[in-house]
């Protein structure tokens, strides 16, 4: 990546000119990152007993050794090549230096530094927001968050959050597409009833974290004091440049918001918003990361439940210093009843949120209509784009096994990505168009490759018997087994449509019935 910005300004210093412009962005982009700074941030700490966390050698040097050599080096310009060369001369050093950070809950400055590089979002950039920040980090002190991150994380509880999908083992996209699904499903299984869901979307999430606020919460989930004045001290003081070309602007300290190259970053955000649940029985609040979203089982056309929600997510987000985009936040209601009634719009901040027919849902598009044309006429679009290329290499001379590598890596990927979520509901001419373009790639690969069907036979019962292992998991509940002469043998949820009866649970349940 940092290979291709680079190319990238390398090809503008040379088809244009430096302008003034070129050499004030850097500056007006550093401020305007910055803008959730919150210069009331205390940066005194509470007086607390030591750290008692420490790291040995051989932890370090093996977290040394699992650097990707190919990262870029970060503003102490320390190459991760070297690091992972060098990692058993080096463990003990950064080992008594990291243990020294933690004993005195201080992070050393040179380790906080970070340079922005702004990658444009679009191809025809109007304003300063269409700049996405990329931020290089010490590759050393990304080891030593690691290292910080496996001991919180092992020290949290397991019922944490159920509903938040991100940063936790045996969770993926998959899961909380699936788990949003069948919550509508069920619910739309009884008569009188509709959804509606709310897409959050908030205004850059990670850079709006208050530390104190955080340090607050780790210690509510018992986190030790001493380290949550570590984490504090990571996240204040932190000096920041920003670099477009040769220009770089004057540096910045920071006490607000949560880096977004660190490797701690995604899972302290997660525990800032661990505390954002749902009030009511009848809603759920599904997160993955900062991707929120609300869904409200209404019945009867009671809204008040689901409205009362809105609001007190609202409040939360004031209370929480996060600001919510209303402009970029969309509702979709799901309403299957043949006598439909006008539904009053949402409002948020005295502002009428956007209803759409379709949103683009964790990476999937997902309709009003809960059919996956949308989403099998875009993804097979994509897969068809990717088809040349595959062609291309095959006339280049390459082998049959790489072809395939290849054709797995970029077009499988594509077809097959979050499919045990919504595969089950295709109608046979979606599933026909999927399966040509993995007939066109055989054809080209000149080898025998799965069938989409079979791919998602298998990853329905992997993923099923990995939640079955796995009590934490919000879906565990729905694995009842069957009485000690019916071992093996899982009860099948009551299912009044077909929509219902082919989605995922509904199959992998068929699925784990039949293979005994």
């Amino acid at each position: 990546m940092w290979q291709g910005l680079q190319s990238i300004t390398d090809y503008r210093k040379k088809s244009s000119p430096v302008t003034d412009q070129d050499v004030l962005l850097p500056g007006r982009l550093n401020n305007f990152f910055a803008r959730f700074e919150d210069n009331t941030v205390p940066l005194t700490r509470p007086a607390t007993k030591t750290c008692g966390l420490s790291f040995t050698a051989a932890e370090v040097s093996k977290t040394f050794k699992r650097v990707n050599p190919r990262k870029a080096a970060g503003p102490d310009g320390i190459p991760s090549r070297a690091l992972r060369a060098c990692a058993d001369q080096l463990a003990g050093v950064f080992t008594d230096i990291f243990n020294q950070s933690l004993y005195q809950s201080a992070v050393p400055t040179c380790f906080k530094r970070a340079t922005i590089v702004p990658v444009p979002k679009k191809a025809k950039v109007s304003e300063l927001n269409d700049y996405r920040p990329v931020a290089l980090t010490s590759v050393i002190m990304k080891c030593f968050e690691r290292l910080v991150k496996d001991h919180i994380t092992s020290t949290l509880p397991d019922t944490l959050d159920p509903l938040q999908f991100a940063y936790r083992p045996n969770r993926s996209t998959d899961d909380a597409i699936s788990t949003t699904l069948h919550t509508d499903l069920t619910h739309l299984d009884k008569r009188n009833t509709y959804v509606r869901m709310l897409f959050i979307d908030y205004s850059s999430a990670f850079n709006t974290i208050v530390p104190s606020k955080l340090v607050i919460k780790l210690e509510t989930l018992g986190l030790d004091p001493a380290l949550c004045n570590w984490v504090l001290d990571f996240l204040t003081g932190r000096p920041q440049v920003v670099r477009v070309g040769n220009n770089i602007s004057s540096p910045l300290i920071l006490n607000t918001g949560a880096p977004q190259g660190c490797v701690l970053s995604p899972l302290l955000y997660s525990l800032f918003t661990h505390d954002c649940v749902a009030t009511h029985a009848s809603n759920s609040i599904i997160k993955f990361a900062d991707d929120t979203t609300v869904v409200g089982l209404i019945t009867n056309n009671n809204e008040t439940a689901y409205r009362e929600e809105v609001r007190a997510l609202g409040v939360w987000c004031q209370e929480n210093n996060l600001t919510l985009n209303v402009n970029k936040t969309k509702e979709m209601i799901v309403d299957f009843r043949k006598q439909q009634r006008e539904h009053p719009p949402i409002h948020i901040d005295g502002t009428v949120v956007e209803r759409v027919a379709s949103f683009k849902f964790l990476g999937i598009h997902i309709t009003d209509k809960l059919n996956w044309s949308t989403h099998t006429d875009s993804i097979v679009k994509k897969a068809q784009q990717r088809l040349f290329n595959l062609r291309r290499l095959k006339k280049f001379g390459l082998s049959p096994k790489a072809l395939t590598n290849f054709y797995r890596c970029t077009i499988e990927s594509i077809l097959a990505g979050c499919i045990t979520a919504w595969y089950g509901n295709c109608t046979a001419l979606n599933r026909k168009a999927l399966q040509r373009v993995v007939r066109s790639a055989q054809r080209i690969t000149g080898g025998k490759l799965p069938a989409l069907q079979d791919t998602y036979t298998t990853r329905c019962h992997r993923k099923a018997i990995k939640i079955i292992k796995d009590i934490n998991h919000p879906s565990h509940c729905l694995f009842t087994p069957l009485s000690s002469r019916r071992r093996g043998q899982y009860r099948c949820i009551k299912a009044g449509t077909e929509r219902l009866k082919n989605s995922f649970y509904l199959n992998a349940i068929r699925l784990l019935n039949s293979h005994h």
